[in-house]
């Protein structure tokens, strides 16, 4: 006996919110007369979500991509009907050149791009050979489309809300619990018996909750709760995050370094980091505190070590310093955001802490590819629909437009889209029960709603679990998708089965395209991440410009690390760890070059310039699969660390002379080469 699903309080209040919203939405429409009152109520689950700040950015979104899409068909199907080929190479191209952009954005903002390209397909094909129509269908579509945003966004936004407030808060105390665990490790108060495992899953984790956070910045401007008030401070703290992670990585190898050249880390390192992680949660520096850094300072200066151990110094001084700056200004932002949800925040204080957008990373050459795919695959579902004179064939066309954006940004978007098709399959079955047999025995709206209860509850329920959530939506689609499509007064067995063996086959050719030309491994994913590493290094070594730009390369190498974690996951052996010791190097590097062109103004011109010249030259050689030749920089390298070493202005320069030569030659000498 099968057993009935138990869903927890939140699934069913998901599911019972979105169900109302729906019903909201269908009567509306149909009191105002709109043609096809279904497209109402699917929007309705569509832009549905746990979180009411969530459903707010998607429906305004959606809104946008709609108006676009609608635009597009206006514009493009009336003029070219009379061509049916040039007509579906345009509206392929139209969705191909949407999605490419909708994967340049990778904020809430690249739902509109994607919704603009399949809602022009959506709208056109259906059309082509009525095209005298096209204007008030679209704005038919329009309105409906928008009447069931407006009821999802009431009923999440009013009843029972959850706000992101809390789920926030609790993701900001995970993330600076992570960076307190691996300072904690440095000072050696860790002492579990899986510390290393567990320390180094809690770097690879930092990196996801870090993008993590700069994703949910988006929707807090949405969210109902006083969070709103704290939108500069949340997209602030991300920024702060990246920052601090290069000086405990940094921190990390430099007392390896120590240990090599002296045998140990000397007492003044570890005490001034033992007081330093007592000061970390004290409000403001105090007295004390400033004497005992400047005597730290002076001690790292001493020239009875030797130039490589006073260089070591040094670096793990100024280290220190950027990780207590850099850590009190997250736990003050953290208080920020804690003052937003008791709604205490300054708004004066948040504009002007609210920062530009990140630059995160982006594969142009996967989203061209993934736009490739999409118009091939839609200009083949029309070259059959064309040839074969299918009365269905639009289904076909739309079908295909929607599969390979819904899946776009998967390295391997098959198994995904045959998920989605066997839900869909299944969902033929309770289509036709619902067209042909509910729909034209329910005589009133209240029998429409009691009939179709029992089905959008349970799929309601399990659209709230991220686990079977594509197979409810394919489930979903398959029905609401089906009634939005058919004209239900006139449906019958001959047009149901053509149009929704139609969006299968859309769905299918879909698929094998996408399998042809766009389908990827996560290792060849992998790779490109890392190359485009290599390429920003590249840059910076090469423009001095850029040297202002430390921060948003932090930010973009630990998305980059967030990326690879779940690409290195399943690789044997300790790959996964791997990955991530290699993105915190890229880190490290990208920190030293930055600082290094700040300081080259103390610096020799024509020895720091080449030294420049040459890491440009190495990493555009890697990026481009060719072997890394560095070893002439290592000279290259001491000398200017000596040339440091003896000026006292130089302390900066000093550091991150000592971070490349620890990246790019972890095993030289100890012994500086004069």
């Amino acid at each position: 006996m099968i057993a009935p699903p138990r869903f927890s309080r939140q699934e069913w209040l998901f599911s019972l919110k979105s169900f109302a919203a729906s019903m909201l939405a269908l009567y509306l429409s149909s009191r105002f007369g709109l043609p096809r009152p279904f497209w109402a109520m699917m929007t309705a689950y569509i832009v549905a979500h746990p979180l009411a700040g969530h459903v707010r950015s998607k429906s305004l979104y959606r809104l946008a991509g709609t108006l676009l899409g609608c635009t597009a068909s206006v514009v493009l199907v009336p003029s070219l009907s009379a061509s049916p080929e040039l007509l579906s190479l345009a509206l392929a191209l139209w969705v191909g050149a949407c999605l490419y952009l909708s994967l340049l954005d990778r904020s809430a903002r690249s739902y509109a791009f994607m919704l603009g390209g399949y809602s022009a397909a959506l709208i056109g094909f259906p059309l082509v050979e009525t095209p005298a129509g096209m204007f008030d269908t679209a704005i038919a579509r329009a309105e409906e489309i928008a009447l069931g945003i407006l009821c999802a966004s009431f009923v999440h936004s009013l009843v029972l809300p959850t706000g992101l407030g809390p789920s926030l808060l609790g993701l900001v105390d995970r993330t600076l619990g992570h960076v307190r665990r691996w300072l904690d490790n440095l000072v050696g108060t860790s002492a579990d018996e899986d510390t290393g495992e567990r320390l180094s899953q809690d770097r690879r984790q930092l990196a996801v909750d870090i993008s993590q956070l700069r994703l949910a910045a988006t929707h807090v401007p949405f969210d109902t709760s006083s969070l709103r008030w704290a939108h500069g401070a949340v997209r602030s703290l991300p920024d702060c995050l990246a920052v601090l992670t290069p000086s405990l990585s940094a921190l990390e190898d430099r007392f390896d370094a120590l240990r090599e050249a002296t045998g140990e880390v000397p007492a003044e390192v570890t005490k001034a980091l033992e007081r330093d992680a007592a000061w970390l949660d004290v409000a403001a520096p105090s007295g004390t505190e400033s004497e005992v850094h400047a005597d730290f300072h002076a001690r790292a200066a001493d020239p009875s070590d030797s130039p490589w151990v006073r260089a070591l110094k040094i670096d793990v001084a100024a280290h220190l310093d950027e990780l207590i700056a850099g850590w009190r200004r997250c736990r003050t932002l953290r208080d920020d955001i804690a003052a937003g949800l008791d709604g205490r925040a300054s708004p004066r204080r948040q504009r002007r802490l609210a920062a530009r957008s990140p630059i995160l990373h982006v594969d142009k050459g996967l989203a061209l590819r993934s736009a490739f795919t999409v118009a091939l695959s839609t200009c083949a579902a029309c070259a059959v629909w064309i040839i074969s004179g299918w009365r269905s064939g639009s289904s076909m066309a739309m079908g295909a437009a929607v599969f390979c954006s819904f899946f776009a940004t998967m390295d391997d978007p098959v198994p995904g889209m045959h998920k989605f098709l066997v839900a869909l399959l299944w969902s033929m079955p309770v289509s036709a029960f619902y067209v042909l047999g509910v729909m034209p025995l329910a005589q009133d709206f209240g029998m429409l709603m009691l009939c179709t209860a029992p089905l959008l509850l349970l799929v309601g329920g399990y659209l709230a679990r991220p686990a079977s959530s594509l197979a409810a939506l394919g489930m979903f689609f398959g029905v609401a998708g089906t009634l939005a499509l058919q004209d239900i007064a006139s449906a019958d067995w001959t047009s149901f089965l053509e149009g929704n063996l139609a969006l299968f086959a859309g769905g299918v050719i879909a698929a094998r395209t996408t399998a042809v030309v766009r389908s990827v491994s996560s290792e060849w994913s992998a790779q490109r991440i890392r190359h485009s590493g290599w390429r920003d290094l590249a840059d910076m070594a090469s423009h001095p410009q850029r040297a202002s730009e430390r921060d948003a390369f932090s930010g973009r190498i630990l998305d980059r690390m967030a990326l690879l974690v779940p690409r290195t996951a399943g690789d044997p052996g300790p790959q996964e760890g791997t990955a991530a010791r290699l993105a915190l190097r890229e880190l490290r590097i990208g920190a030293s070059i930055c600082v290094l062109q700040q300081q080259r103004h103390r610096l020799p011109e024509a020895p720091s310039a080449r030294l420049m010249a040459e890491l440009a030259r190495a990493f555009r050689a890697q990026a481009a699969g060719a072997p890394a030749q560095v070893g002439a920089l290592l000279p290259q390298i001491d000398r200017l660390l000596l040339h440091s070493l003896a000026n006292a202005n130089c302390a900066p320069a000093v550091s991150a002379l000592v971070g490349l030569r620890r990246d790019l030659f972890p095993s030289a000498s100890t012994d500086l080469q004069p």
